[in-house]
């Protein structure tokens, strides 16, 4: 039997930070608990944002310190800064760590000095510096936002982002997240993408994290999947995307929903260790935390039937 596909939850940091209200902590580790149950392997639980700039996460340690959690599952955090990682490691100390930190990069300038007030140099010694501290703590993910097109500079040339995945891995990360921050991939692109990572970059596992801005979120992890991805971003009702304060581009943002993703793979016939009973009881769960119908098509029409064998 093959290995189990590998879904990480972001409803909890991805999703949340794209939303207007914040989310009470009781209710974060509520979900958080009921994703461990229903067997996610890897939960993104939360962000060491500043709490002025991000207060939806201003109850990071909270949330961390709350969640049941499970072995063999991974409660991932993102760090923007090296302030961020002096956070996880008081945590760590304090018995309610993150057992994964996540350091961004943006594959263009332009988006890197407008979503992290940084140049693309600024921000690769930042997480030089987040690495050298993290290391033999947590496990190490790398983050490329816009790896796919640029909102502002257009097309991204793929070599960049095979360079930008390699420099992870040479200071540590086990995952590299490749996201496609605006959807602009389309599926021939994404496989082509991740063939390359195979060819040219073997020993790293590059994650699938695609946006369903233009509709092709669900197609871009299919063909990811054919490129040979194992690994792959979602969250719940498609929620998410870039934090709510910072405007570019047109359309919707969020991220692919977690439940038409594993609906698709499980009817393919592919293995994701997820209950889906469980998993559609978080849907509705997650749309009772927000108030309002979220964008999981199989939450109002039903999981696909598996394919006869």
């Amino acid at each position: 039997m093959p290995d189990p596909l590998v879904i990480c939850e972001c409803f909890a940091r991805d999703g949340l930070q794209h939303e207007p209200v914040q989310v009470d902590t009781s209710d974060k580790v509520a979900l958080i608990d009921a994703m461990t149950v229903a067997g996610f392997p890897r939960i993104e639980a939360t962000s060491y944002s500043h709490p002025k700039r991000v207060p939806g996460f201003s109850d990071a340690s909270e949330v961390l310190a709350g969640i049941r959690r499970r072995d063999g599952v991974h409660y991932k955090a993102t760090c923007p800064n090296p302030k961020a990682v002096e956070r996880a490691l008081s945590d760590l100390e304090a018995g309610r760590e993150a057992t994964e930190l996540s350091f961004l990069s943006s594959a263009t300038e332009t988006h890197s000095q407008r979503n992290l007030r940084a140049s693309r140099a600024e921000q690769w010694a930042r997480v030089e510096e987040m690495a050298q501290a993290a290391a033999g703590k947590f496990r190490l993910v790398g983050v490329i936002s816009v790896a796919l097109g640029c909102p502002f500079e257009g097309p991204v040339d793929p070599g960049r982002v095979v360079k930008d995945v390699a420099r992870f891995a040479s200071l540590g990360a086990e995952l590299v997240t490749v996201g496609d921050t605006v959807g602009a991939g389309t599926p021939t692109a994404v496989r082509a993408m991740w063939e390359r990572f195979a060819r040219e970059v073997p020993d790293v596992t590059c994650v699938a994290h695609f946006h369903d801005t233009r509709g092709t979120g669900i197609a871009n992890c299919f063909a990811a999947l054919e490129g040979g991805a194992t690994h792959f971003d979602s969250a719940f009702g498609g929620v998410g995307g870039h934090p709510s304060e910072i405007q570019y581009g047109t359309g919707r943002t969020g991220n692919v929903a977690t439940e038409d993703l594993v609906s698709m793979f499980e009817a393919e016939g592919h293995i994701t260790g997820i209950d889906l009973d469980r998993m559609m009881r978080i849907s509705e769960q997650c749309e009772q935390v927000l108030g309002r119908t979220l964008d999981s098509k199989v939450a109002r029409a039903g999981l696909l039937p598996r394919r006869a064998v």
